[in-house]
């Protein structure tokens, strides 16, 4: 039986606060290819997030499978489920979740400390430049703009080599300039790297350039066409 790089059987998920039960996955399914690049839309609270938490494992589903490569994420520990994340998978937050007690070499430099990758300083060098912040190696993140903070994001998500890059609206909170920059950079690292790419956007331009769109709707992903995707954006 074949394995796809990433795939999602029958996936569900719900959450309960004072108003009730919320069921935001309702048996999402998705089969993705080794350097594969999908865009996912949706509006808010469809549950974007949801899915590529679930992809992470940073959560688990109530229902269905997550398979990495052909190993189900449900049937690994924790600590397992860390290590894959650690060594496999960058993750890019909207809100930039970078460590507010660490500057920015310091934040670039622990995943590469964390998976035991030589040449530290060298390749945080190189990564600095390509994203124009030479010389803000020593701020620390309440002293960036918040393009400059999604940059450092972007670049910690990066720098280790994933085979697997997720992003959660990557340019939500950046002017329309520094967007671009963000996802020049974004694209040139898959289409350098041949690493899977999974995005939740607004954006038309990543759209243009990926390989397929999904929709969420009613809990289910849906495929899209380029053409329809991009009128659902400018609603």
């Amino acid at each position: 039986m074949r394995d796809y790089f990433i795939e999602l059987k029958d996936l569900q998920k719900s959450y309960q606060d004072g108003s009730g039960i919320h069921h935001i996955l309702k048996g999402a399914e998705l089969k993705a290819e080794k350097a594969e690049k999908i865009a996912i839309l949706g509006s808010s609270g469809c549950g974007k997030s949801t899915l590529l938490n679930l992809i992470a494992g940073i959560d688990l589903a109530d229902h269905g499978e997550v398979l990495f490569q052909g190993d189900s994420l449900g049937n690994l520990s924790e600590k397992k489920r860390t290590l894959l994340r650690r060594k496999q998978m960058g993750f890019v937050f909207q809100s930039f979740n970078l460590i507010p007690t660490l500057n920015v070499k310091e934040n670039l430099m622990l995943p590469l400390e964390m998976n035991g990758i030589p040449n530290s300083s060298v390749i945080i060098h190189q990564m600095m430049e390509a994203l124009s912040l030479h010389g803000r190696e020593n701020s620390y993140p309440d002293r960036l703009s918040g393009g400059e903070q999604q940059r450092v994001a972007v670049a910690r998500a990066l720098i280790h080599n994933p085979s697997l890059l997720l992003a959660d609206e990557p340019t939500g909170n950046l002017d329309a300039e520094t967007s671009q920059e963000t996802l020049k950079l974004i694209n040139h690292f898959v289409q350098r790297s041949g690493a899977t790419m999974i995005l939740a956007t607004h954006s038309q331009e990543v759209v243009e350039w990926v390989d397929r769109v999904l929709g969420i709707e009613e809990g289910v992903l849906i495929e899209l066409k380029t053409d329809d995707a991009i009128k659902r954006l400018s609603l």
